[in-house]
């Protein structure tokens, strides 16, 4: 070996020797992964439809006055699209189709459900995070819905749409509502276990439902609050079954823990309350 090739060697062999000693100094930087997804909280509790409901299937005036809200209600027609075997809802997914009244335009949902357990809401979060919903993505919304005794984590995309041939609150058939909401599909629910999963399932789906629902407005503390009835399709097939829903909306969880055990203090002091969680999609899906 000539001087120049031993002096190369030498070099390089210092040159490695520094790196290797700053990266022990200095390690990389770890990758940062995206924070979780910071939920707002939606109370929801249930009221015994025989004690706030007349005859004629409208809230009392006593139950509107409590709370505000005029006799004037606004309508709400919904339904889910699944496969007969229910392979969407069993995966955590609820794709929605919703016309309000006053609306131009359908908003179509998908919705992704996951339980909290033991109460545990940053759980929820992360395990939600794991699977790919995490802050860096602003399309989705996370809401955690509270209920009586049960916390559910819901992560939502929503859009809007227009569909000519339907007025007022009419829903699409279910090939409008098939082609509507494959062709709208958002990434994740498309490709939940497999690429093209979700518009696969979707090709293959039926409507649950519709229900139209009507919803009273008014105030509870401070916050804007609703009364929705649902008349969902009774268990026995035959008639219908009234779901009377109150809920509020607050961006902090705070105030959600707060003013929940108030409001069931108060509608339970009426004779208001019904000591069950609300399973409005799980009924409809149950039923239809």
């Amino acid at each position: 070996m000539n001087k120049r090739s031993k002096w190369i060697g030498a070099l390089s062999a210092v040159v490695l020797s520094a790196a290797l000693t700053v990266s022990s100094v200095f390690p990389a930087a770890p990758v940062k992964a995206a924070s979780n997804l910071v939920p707002d909280y939606e109370v929801k509790l249930l009221m015994p439809a025989n004690a706030v409901l007349g005859s004629d299937d409208k809230l009392k005036s006593e139950v509107r006055s409590a709370f505000g809200m005029p006799d004037k209600v606004t309508k709400m027609n919904v339904q889910f699209l699944d496969t007969d075997g229910k392979d969407i809802y069993s995966n955590g997914w609820s794709p929605r189709i919703r016309k309000k009244e006053g609306d131009s335009k359908f908003e179509l949902s998908y919705k992704k459900r996951y339980p909290i357990v033991n109460g545990n809401i940053d759980a929820a979060l992360t395990k939600a995070n794991q699977e790919g919903f995490d802050a860096s993505d602003t399309n989705y919304e996370a809401q955690v819905e509270w209920g009586y005794q049960n916390k559910t984590l819901s992560i939502t995309r929503s859009k809007d749409v227009k569909k000519s041939g339907y007025s007022g609150v009419d829903l699409p058939s279910v090939k409008d509502s098939r082609n509507l909401l494959i062709d709208n599909a958002p990434g994740k629910f498309d490709k939940w276990l497999y690429a093209g999963w979700g518009t696969e399932k979707l090709q293959n789906a039926r409507i649950y439902g519709p229900v139209l629902a009507k919803r009273y407005t008014g105030t509870y503390s401070g916050l804007k609050t609703y009364i929705e009835v649902w008349p969902i399709r009774s268990a026995t097939g035959s008639g219908t079954e009234n779901i009377v829903e109150i809920s509020f909306k607050t961006d902090d969880r705070d105030t959600a823990s707060q003013k929940h055990d108030e409001l069931v203090t108060y509608l339970k002091s009426k004779g208001w309350f019904l000591a069950q969680d609300s399973l409005k999609t799980q009924l409809i899906m149950d039923r239809y």
